[in-house]
């Protein structure tokens, strides 16, 4: 399973041409597609990412519901038609179409939020401030977790 950890704030360019964090890039390496796949967050004001083998786990979860239910339609709608694929050039850069840009907020940097098996694309200063308000929610929660029991081969 790929883990992406970390945050990672990288230059765009005028194109919308940006850096993907060298250790996302490694961890999708043994993937079929070479690049990410991104769609915009129905949760946030920021783009989720994965590589295609997520993607496969998300469609297989979906195709679990029952077929023409609203929550299987609005799920499809949701995951699959606004997703792009977009590849790594040579310098391991993806290009960031102008309607994610817009969504997201995102002009001259963007921010890589690991988040485990999928990772978020923010515009810097809106994730340091949802990161902050997040932080505050869990200590006024007093949150814990329950660590799950390593898996047995």
């Amino acid at each position: 399973m790929n883990i992406f950890l970390s945050t990672f704030t990288n230059k765009v360019d005028s194109k919308g041409r940006v850096s993907v964090p060298a250790t996302f890039r490694a961890a999708l390496a043994n993937q079929p597609f070479q690049g990410i796949v991104v769609f915009k967050s129905y949760r946030f004001p920021a783009l989720e990412g994965c590589g295609i083998d997520r993607m496969t786990l998300l469609s297989q979860s979906v195709d679990q519901l029952d077929l023409f239910s609203e929550d299987q339609d609005d799920l499809a709608a949701t995951l699959f038609a606004d997703s792009y694929q977009l590849a790594f050039d040579g310098d391991g850069r993806i290009l960031l179409p102008e309607e994610l840009r817009t969504f997201a907020n995102i002009e001259k940097q963007a921010s890589f939020v690991g988040r485990g098996a999928m990772f978020q694309v923010w515009n810097p200063d809106a994730f340091k401030s949802y990161q902050k308000e997040a932080l505050e929610r869990l200590r006024q929660r007093g949150a814990t977790l329950k660590l799950q029991p390593k898996a047995e081969t």
